[in-house]
């Protein structure tokens, strides 16, 4: 798969399985209009939309991101690490969330690790999003905030947060500085 923005990595994958976009909608639960801005205007969404897109298209999350290596053990050095990922919230609007993978390049693995750069923007939607799977999350820099459920909790530097992704939940920045995480979600097959 030729490496690219996720929309055309998912634009090829839905050629692939000979998939139009209400197919999409409806195997995924997204909005046409949504999955149309994702693909189209390479609008990123978050982590719980693109992983039920990859779902649908029966695919790894990871193959939105990596190009299929196989390396073990896979190191990433920290001045190596790329934003693979920028979360806007419309086409011209700004970056809210940058995800760097940190598991690019193991093609085998059965976790999605990222370093995370949270912007102050990340706090002006909350839409609290679902998925399978666990998250684990330890706050770099800066102050967080994670919505899990009906309940809010605030993470300084060193904190962690380990849960289920099934329930509705939202990561952010809290306040007017950058935060910065390190995420790992687990996905089952």
């Amino acid at each position: 798969m030729e490496s690219g923005k996720v929309g055309h990595r998912i634009r090829g994958f839905m050629a692939q399985k000979e998939m139009d976009l209400d197919q999409l909608a409806r195997l995924s639960g997204l909005e046409r209009d949504f999955l149309h801005s994702v693909i189209e205007d390479d609008v990123y969404p978050s982590l719980g939309p693109l992983l039920k897109i990859a779902r649908a298209l029966d695919v790894r999350l990871g193959t939105f991101i990596d190009d299929q290596f196989g390396e073990d053990p896979f190191i990433v050095r920290q001045e190596e690490r790329k934003s693979e990922l920028s979360m806007l919230r419309g086409k011209d609007k700004p970056v809210d969330l940058k995800f760097y993978s940190l598991g690019k390049g193991k093609s085998d693995r059965r976790m999605e690790p990222f370093y995370v750069e949270l912007h102050p923007e990340s706090a002006e939607e909350k839409t609290l999003s679902s998925h399978e799977g666990e998250e684990f999350i330890v706050v770099q820099n800066g102050t967080v905030e994670v919505i899990y459920g009906d309940q809010t909790f605030t993470l300084g530097v060193g904190d962690s947060v380990y849960y289920n992704s099934i329930v509705p939940h939202y990561v952010s920045c809290k306040g007017e500085q950058h935060a910065a995480i390190y995420a790992v979600l687990y996905i089952p097959e």
